[in-house]
């Protein structure tokens, strides 16, 4: 339902001063939220609405009703949107109190998403859950403006950040379950089992069609489109093990932290079992880091991402890597003196390609140095006026609602990760805090101003200085207008010139809760029309290609079978070559039993790896937790969990660990792993030890999409150069022509005779995987090759016969895949022109 007026009044005028701008802008105003706790007791994090992360939550403990949607004119006025439209009141929030968040423009330039949550709690008993549900304003800038909610978005989920697609599609992140299932509501994230998001989902609210983009175990945060039409977005990357688990396993804490042997409802657990191992353990686990001989693994920070815009092809922008954004790190094993601590002064790339992109050089030696300070990036936006150049903000990740100092990420999609860098835009500080004060949600304009939220004389963190009943911030976020001086930005003028300031008075968690004072000013847009993105289409390797026509396998045909059975096929040319400057894990690598290694130059050979196998693991929500009681809590935290997804029919090796595949002797390796969810792996040595720990790790969770064949040149990628100085490889990988050749021979029916009675009938022989119950196998009959008529058909463990049609021969399980004769019901002779078929379906 839309409502619609024409003439919505101006509640904010022009008083003193302010910002001159070619165009208007909406921005949200926000009843503040000064708690953020983190602590190493689960029950006692706390996030609100305005934190970095876990800021989806839509109860008024979280998200305080009333704030609203405003536009600011060219003429500096102010129009309150939302209460014009009969949305949010002032005063007691009890009846219609709404809370307001992150509008994103379309390309028109007349219309705009964003997320709003409507009603509050009437009284200190109402235990009603309210969402964060996506609407869409119309009619900017100048009106008749009207509100309505977007269809066949889910519902009783928290959905927010949206953004249009060029396409038409949507694109928000949303706390629904990822194959959504009730039982594994919420989503935990992997730091402080706090409910997260569970990944970006994507919406054709025409067509009523949503699937998951990207599942992402700590939660992704506000994705757009940029000018060269990449998906961008920010996540946040935190694979590492669970430190409330760790502490409870030594008895540091009391969290109540327990493993589900799967994912399922009713699956079983054991109270006292924590067993996780992967990544490494952390680092204030001595005994087991002691006895492996590896640093500890603390990975925590958000680092922009980009994707394709159907999810495929994700990876960090550009492929950077934490060397491009962090200080420094630990070398992985601290018994290997090939490898060395990453410090960010150590990286020295001097061969700039000056031909190619001779507009950044003065800029990349100014800034190749740069770091993040707190080692994350927050509120990424392309800068209109300079495509490729992203603004950003350097917070840290808790207690300063992700506030910091602005900086911009060179990175346009030709330029290589090598050549990227950083430029701090407001003052670089090496403290967490700034005595200038602390900014969030740059907004680059098209005119070249500069917009952002500013806080000044942030000289603490933000914590709750009033009462639990009277609340009262630090920080005081107004927009403002940053004007240039030298080679660093200030703020100059607010956006708008009334503060807006009120009393609301709400119940929250059952206490009545009073604010009073001004509101933040957050998430200005610009309001303009602006060129539709191009729709790029992520397209084989040339060299697989190459490997698949050798092999005599159709592409859309195999590309087909992944989508029905959700599956990804990863490929990867030699994983013995690594990026020159990943020198912290292992790089003297030798596929075993075999001449093909790479080691790099004045390096100590005596430290060379063997490594015989990849291993996957799929992101499964099986950590729990009782909060240190006897009652188990909602939601679960995924864990790292052998590759067990049934469709995913690789390779058979007896040799290899649990989810893992044989390299190839060229180093090379094929794998079908499951779409959309989680995936992270690792290479295998051939000693107990390394089998178990690994050689080398991935840092990151990436998701896959159904039908994509993403092949990387070798594992880690390389920039510029492998650790031997030399390009990527080019090798047709021989472990692809070993799994397609696998492939057809286990999904190729075979048409042929078989005998009863003295007769002879048309038969078809075909395989299938029983445990992949979504996937149904039908064996049609035609006499014409047009219309088919089906006879039996197999799902799961379930067959349906259709006797009239056709009759099942025989069916034999071997290593989990079925072989299933049927043949036809009619002799051969008694009818003229039959032809059989296997179609093969999934929801």
């Amino acid at each position: 339902m839309a409502l619609a007026v024409m003439g919505v009044s101006s509640i904010l005028n022009l008083e003193a001063a302010q910002s001159v701008l070619t165009n208007a802008v909406l921005f949200v105003t926000q009843v503040p939220v000064p708690t953020e706790i983190n602590d190493n007791t689960i029950s006692n994090v706390f996030l609100g609405v305005g934190a970095g992360f876990g800021n989806h939550l839509g109860g008024t403990l979280h998200a305080p009703r009333g704030g609203d949607l405003w536009l600011r004119g060219t003429n500096g006025a102010s129009t309150n949107l939302t209460r014009g439209l009969g949305f949010g009141v002032a005063g007691i929030q009890h009846t219609n109190g709404i809370a307001v968040r992150q509008p994103s423009m379309h390309w028109d330039g007349t219309r705009a998403l964003f997320s709003m949550v409507v009603g509050a709690p009437r009284n200190a008993a109402d235990t009603n859950i309210f969402f964060w549900q996506l609407h869409e304003v119309t009619g900017l800038p100048n009106g008749p403006y009207a509100i309505s909610k977007v269809p066949n978005q889910p519902t009783n989920y928290n959905n927010i950040s949206p953004c249009y697609l060029p396409d038409g599609r949507i694109v928000f992140t949303s706390d629904r379950p990822r194959d959504g299932s009730p039982h594994l509501y919420p989503q935990l994230d992997e730091y402080n089992e706090y409910p997260t998001v569970t990944g970006l989902w994507s919406l054709d609210p025409v067509a009523n069609d949503l699937h998951l983009l990207n599942h992402t175990p700590s939660g992704v945060f506000t994705p757009s489109v940029d000018s060269f039409g990449r998906l961008i977005f920010v996540r946040w990357d935190h694979l590492v093990q669970d430190r409330n688990a760790a502490g409870d396993r030594l008895s540091l804490s009391t969290n109540g932290t327990f493993n589900f042997s799967d994912e399922s409802a009713g699956a079983a657990f054991n109270l006292s079992d924590r067993t996780e191992t992967f990544p490494e353990p952390r680092n204030f686990d001595t005994t087991n880091t002691a006895a492996l001989k590896v640093n500890g693994n603390a990975f925590n920070s958000f680092f922009p991402w980009a994707a394709f815009l159907d999810g495929s092809g994700e990876e960090i922008v550009n492929h950077l890597g934490r060397h491009d954004f962090m200080p420094s790190f630990k070398r992985s094993f601290t018994n290997d003196p090939n490898l060395v601590d990453f410090v960010i002064t150590t990286r020295t790339n001097s061969n700039f390609p000056t031909n190619s992109f001779p507009g950044y050089v003065a800029a990349y030696f100014a800034n190749r140095q740069n770091f993040l300070q707190n080692g994350n990036y927050f509120w990424m936006r392309e800068d209109p006026r300079q495509p490729g150049v992203y603004f950003g903000v350097d917070s840290p990740d808790f207690g300063m609602h992700a506030a910091g100092q602005i900086v911009t990420l060179t990175a346009p999609p030709t330029l290589n990760p090598d050549y990227c860098f950083l430029s701090y835009i407001t003052p670089k500080t090496n403290a967490v805090l700034n005595g200038y004060g602390t900014y969030r949600n740059p907004l680059p304009m098209s005119d070249g101003n500069l917009v952002a939220a500013f806080s000044p004389n942030s000289s603490s963190v933000d914590a709750n200085i009033g009462t639990v009943s009277l609340p009262q911030s630090r920080y005081n976020f107004r927009l403002y207008t940053l004007l240039q001086s030298g080679g660093l930005w200030f703020t100059n003028l607010p956006l708008v010139t009334n503060v807006v300031s009120s009393t609301v008075i709400q119940y929250a968690n059952g206490n009545l809760v009073t604010n009073t004072g001004p509101f933040w000013e957050l998430d200005p847009v610009e309001v303009r029309s602006n060129s539709i993105p191009p729709l790029r289409t992520n397209s084989i390797n040339a060299v697989a290609q190459q490997v698949f026509d050798e092999e005599g396998v159709d592409v859309p045909l195999f590309q087909r079978y992944l989508r029905t059975h959700n599956l990804a096929l990863l490929v990867s040319h030699n994983v013995t070559r690594r990026d020159r400057a990943d020198t912290q894990q292992p790089f003297n690598l030798r596929i075993a039993g075999t001449t093909n290694v790479t080691v790099a130059p004045g390096s100590d050979t005596n430290k060379i790896y063997d490594i015989s196998h990849i291993q996957f693991l799929q992101a499964d929500q099986r950590r729990g937790y009782t909060g240190g009681g006897s009652i188990i809590q909602p939601g679960r935290r995924v864990l790292p969990t052998p590759l067990h997804e049934p469709a995913a029919d690789n390779v058979a090796d007896v040799a290899g660990g649990s989810g893992s595949v044989k390299l190839g002797d060229d180093g090379s390796f094929a794998a079908l792993v499951p779409a959309r969810r989680a995936m992270t792996w690792q290479l295998l040595g051939t000693n107990t030890l390394s089998a178990t720990n690994g050689v080398v790790k991935e840092r990151f969770w990436v998701t896959f999409q159904p039908g994509e064949i993403r092949t990387c040149k070798n594992c880690h990628g390389i920039n510029s150069a492998d650790q031997a100085g030399n390009p990527e490889p080019n090798n047709k990988p021989q472990a692809l022509r070993d799994l397609l050749q696998y492939w057809r021979a286990q999904n190729t029916p075979a048409v042929g005779l078989q005998t009863n009675a003295n007769a002879s009938y048309l038969a078809v022989t075909f395989k299938r995987l029983p445990a992949a119950t979504n996937v149904t196998h039908t064996v049609e009959v035609s006499t014409d090759l047009v219309s088919w008529v089906p006879g039996s058909s197999y799902q799961g463990t379930n067959t349906i016969p259709n006797t009239a049609l056709t009759t099942e021969v025989s069916h034999a399980l071997t290593n989990n895949a079925e072989t299933v004769i049927v043949r036809d019901k009619f002799p051969i002779g008694t009818v003229t022109n039959r032809f059989v078929r296997v179609r093969v379906t999934a929801p």
